[in-house]
């Protein structure tokens, strides 16, 4: 039997154009290839990158070479960073059964609960205005709510990826923000009998 570490991990991002999900993408990519994950690879995005609108970006991890470079149908791992985008896309089209559902909300993680996922849910907007972002920012935050969530990457190497890819753009405190999220993600198990709305 796979261990997880052993097989493809598959991450699809639910955001907004203008909101950085892709950026998120490529910094959690960055800080699993050097955690020792040999195959990452970033699929294409879908949707118009118009500001506002739904767009959505997969990304595939393993510790061993991906030669599969479709896009992603049965995520294991979907991360919103808007939570009304709930209203308007299937964000769980394809999450296996027993996946990880992660949110930026401002309602806690019972509001969310899901019959056969597991949920994460943590306030990334007013977590990024809280350190010193501007309004809206939320892509640094959520990659720390992934971080918390998952246990996939270090928190640490998430945040030296964020200042990294944020050099210029205050690194600091989106790193700050990661780290604001990951320490506040809030997990709820999935729903006995039934989705909650």
């Amino acid at each position: 039997m796979q261990t997880p570490t052993q097989k493809m991990i598959q991450i699809r991002w639910h955001g907004r154009g203008g909101q950085g999900a892709i950026t998120a993408a490529k910094v959690v990519a960055e800080a699993t290839f050097k955690s020792g994950y040999a195959g990452v690879v970033m699929a294409p995005s879908f949707g118009t990158e118009r500001r506002g609108a739904p767009v959505s970006t997969s990304l595939k991890i393993s510790r061993t070479k991906i030669y599969d470079l479709s896009p992603i149908q049965t995520p294991d791992i979907v991360v919103v960073l808007d939570h009304l985008i709930l209203n308007e896309v299937n964000v769980t089209a394809g999450l296996k059964p027993g996946g990880l559902l992660i949110i930026n909300s401002p309602h806690p993680a019972s509001k969310h609960q899901q019959a056969d996922f597991r949920v994460a849910v943590v306030n990334v907007t007013r977590l990024g205005e809280e350190a010193g972002l501007r309004k809206g920012i939320v892509n640094s935050g959520i990659i720390g709510a992934l971080g918390k969530a998952s246990g996939l990457v270090a928190i640490e190497m998430l945040t030296s990826c964020i200042v990294a890819e944020f050099t210029g753009r205050k690194p600091d405190e989106n790193a700050k923000a990661a780290q604001l999220a990951y320490d506040a993600t809030e997990i709820c198990e999935p729903a006995q009998g039934g989705v909650h709305a």
